[in-house]
C-alpha cells in the first residue's frame, strides 16, 4: 500500500471511530428518552455526518453496496419482507452503527483498496448553496469542516465559536438579501446591519420570518460568543453548549434553505 492509501485509510478509520462512539451515545439517549428534542436533533446531525462520509466512501454513487447499507437502515420491513418507511430513531441507530462497522471491516480488510479508490471521485458536500453571497460560500463551507473535526477533537471552545460564527453569517447573508428597507418596515432597529449584535441579527431573522424560533436553544454562552476569543483561559464551553450551538446551525440552516 503507498502512502497515500495508507493516509486516506488512517483517516477515514479514525473519523468512523468517532462516528461510532457518538452514535453509540446517540442510541442510548433515544433509549433513554425516545421523544426528547435534543436527543433527536443529535441522532438527526449524526445521521446527516454519517451520510456524508459513506457519501465519499461510496463515491457518490447509490448503487454502492455501502450506500444501499446505509438506505436500507431508514426502512423497516413488514411482515411479508417488503421495506416500508418509518423505522423507530433507535432502530435507525442501530443499524447505522452496524453499517459504520461494516465500512470499518472493509476498510481493515485487504479489499479497502476499491472503496478508496471509488471514494476519491465523490463529489465534496455543499451545504452552503443557499448563500447569496458567492464569496462566503467557501469560507462557511471551510468552517463547518473545522467545526466537525473540533468538535470530534474535542475542543469545544473551538467548535461552538465556529458555529456560531457560521450562524451569524448565513443569518447576515439573508438578511443582507433581504434589505434594510424591507427590515425597518417589518420593526427592525435603525443603523446598518453590520452594526448590530449577534442577538439583534438574530431576533430580525425570526420576527422577518427568514427563520424560526430555534434560536432560543442557544446556550447563553454562545449569545455572547462575540465577548471572548476561542483561546479565553476563563471561558468554559461544554459538551452540551458546543454541540447544541450545532444543532442550531442545523436548524437554521434548513429555515434558510428549506428544500435540502
Amino acid at each position: 500500500m503507498d502512502d497515500n492509501l495508507r493516509a486516506q485509510v488512517e483517516t477515514y478509520l479514525s473519523h468512523l471511530d468517532s462516528l461510532i462512539r457518538r452514535g453509540r451515545k446517540v442510541r442510548d439517549t433515544l433509549a433513554a428518552d425516545p421523544s426528547g428534542g435534543d436527543a433527536i436533533a443529535a441522532a438527526r446531525i449524526w445521521q446527516e455526518d454519517c451520510g456524508v462520509t459513506i457519501n465519499q466512501l461510496s463515491g457518490g454513487s447509490k448503487a454502492h453496496w455501502l450506500a444501499r447499507s446505509f438506505s436500507e437502515a431508514f426502512l423497516m420491513r413488514s411482515a411479508a419482507g417488503h421495506a416500508v418507511e418509518g423505522a423507530a430513531p433507535e432502530a435507525i441507530g442501530q443499524r447505522l452503527l452496524a453499517v459504520l462497522e461494516q465500512a470499518v471491516a472493509s476498510l481493515s480488510s485487504n479489499d479497502r483498496e476499491p472503496i478508496i479508490s471509488a471514494s476519491s471521485a465523490g463529489p465534496a458536500p455543499r451545504r452552503f448553496e443557499f448563500v447569496h453571497n458567492p464569496e462566503l460560500r467557501p469560507i462557511v463551507e471551510q468552517a463547518y469542516t473545522d467545526c466537525r473535526h473540533a468538535l470530534e477533537h474535542g475542543d469545544y471552545n473551538l467548535a461552538m465559536h465556529t458555529s456560531c460564527g457560521i450562524l451569524e453569517a448565513i443569518v447576515t447573508d439573508a438578511l443582507e438579501r433581504k434589505g434594510l428597507s424591507a427590515l425597518t418596515a417589518s420593526g427592525a432597529p435603525a443603523g446598518k446591519i453590520s452594526d448590530w449584535s449577534f442577538e439583534t441579527r438574530l431576533a430580525v431573522a425570526e420576527k422577518a420570518g427568514l427563520i424560526r424560533s430555534g434560536c432560543v436553544r442557544l446556550p447563553e454562552v454562545a449569545r455572547t460568543y462575540r465577548d471572548h476569543g476561542e483561546s479565553e483561559p476563563k471561558l468554559t464551553v461544554s459538551e452540551r453548549d458546543a454541540r447544541v450551538a450545532g444543532q442550531v446551525l442545523h436548524v437554521v440552516m434548513r429555515d434558510l434553505n428549506p428544500g435540502r
